[in-house]
């Protein structure tokens, strides 16, 4: 099967359950159904982020495949970089279902998961078992338990666990669905676990990969200065900007009610106006932003690109569309970045806040 034929069926799971349909998704991915998109990418699209090179900046955000049972596949469908998790130490089921949405009308989702995942030992074996070389950039990214957490261990743990694996470790503290996690944003509590980060990345052995911190769409004008400060302080290597939402812009859908975080075009306005806030507060600070929230087109890619991203993710769009998306989505932006006569895409980064 090709990327795009498995595009053309996906309106065939939309009478079926939002979660049945999204594990079905990754069952078929794992047995190759998918496809893969073999065609080269546009040179026009390679960047250097984080220390690694990606060959296009069109990312999958964390919460697609929290398990990493279908990284490789993924990552063969043109992606630049895929990020699996969020993993937490331990297993947990997450939370009661139902607890996936679809806004058909908004082309979002909502979701409260609850980080249902398999645990950090089982994602570790199944990342260390992905040939090399893999086709996409890795990143992986972490979380605590809803029950039983220690901040202050459990993240420099997981650090430490998939260090020797990933390309980049994403720190989620952003998701609103566990209990107390989104606090941990606040300017103590996020600066005493980027420092336990950094000590456990100063102290092993081996490979020491970029961290990022994924922030939420949510905080407060006053809030976003000092997570900015935080972690340029403890010396990480970037922000993902941003999480799912808690606030319901203009919704049309019968499920606008729902309780959990909003995906999909909705947010684009907002976290892409909190972008370029983290970008201007970040500039010339060494700070990699990755833009999410929204993206569904190569003018959307673009947008955030030239609000200060280096690198984009998709979530919503791709549930939407499947597979077909990614190569549309490459052709569209190589095609603006033509227009504009730039060399390459890193030349626009920022472009809108210089």
């Amino acid at each position: 099967m090709t990327p795009r034929l498995a595009s053309i069926l996906m309106p065939l799971m939309r009478g079926v359950d939002p979660e049945r349909a999204h594990d079905l998704a990754l069952r078929a991915l794992r047995f190759g159904l998918a496809g893969a998109d073999r065609s080269p990418d546009d040179p026009i699209l390679a960047i250097r982020a984080l220390g690694c090179e990606f060959r296009n900046p069109i990312g999958l955000a964390a919460g697609f495949d929290k398990s990493a049972v279908a990284v490789g596949p993924l990552m063969r469908l043109g992606f630049g970089f895929v990020e699996a998790g969020s993993v937490t130490p331990k297993p947990q089921i997450g939370n009661p279902k139902p607890r996936l949405f679809r806004l058909v009308e908004d082309r979002a989702v909502i979701n409260r998961m609850g980080m249902n995942n398999a645990g950090i030992a089982p994602f570790r074996a199944r990342i260390a078992a992905l040939p090399r070389p893999r086709p996409a950039v890795l990143g992986v990214n972490i979380a605590i338990n809803k029950d039983g957490a220690a901040p202050l261990r459990d993240y420099p743990a997981l650090y430490e666990a998939v260090a020797p694996l990933a390309d980049y470790v994403a720190v989620n503290v952003s998701s609103p669905n566990t209990p107390g996690l989104r606090d941990l944003q606040g300017e103590r509590q996020l600066s005493e676990i980027l420092a336990a980060l950094a000590e456990t990345r100063a102290r092993i052995a081996g490979p020491r990969p970029p961290i990022l911190v994924k922030i939420a769409p949510d905080l407060s004008p006053a809030a976003v200065e000092p997570v900015v400060e935080a972690a340029v302080t403890h010396g990480m290597d970037g922000l993902i900007v941003s999480n799912t939402t808690i606030t319901r812009p203009g919704l049309r859908s019968g499920q606008r009610g729902q309780a959990g975080g909003l995906s999909g075009p909705p947010l684009r306005a907002m976290s892409t106006e909190l972008l370029k806030r983290v970008a201007r507060l970040s500039r010339g600070r060494g700070l990699t932003l990755i833009g999410c929230g929204g993206i569904g087109s190569g003018a959307d890619a673009y947008e955030k690109l030239r609000a200060g991203a280096s690198l984009v993710q998709l979530y919503a769009a791709f549930a939407y569309e499947g597979p077909a998306l990614i190569p549309r989505i490459k052709r569209e932006l190589a095609a603006l970045l033509r227009r504009d006569g730039v060399r390459s895409v890193g030349d626009i980064v920022g472009a809108d806040i210089r």
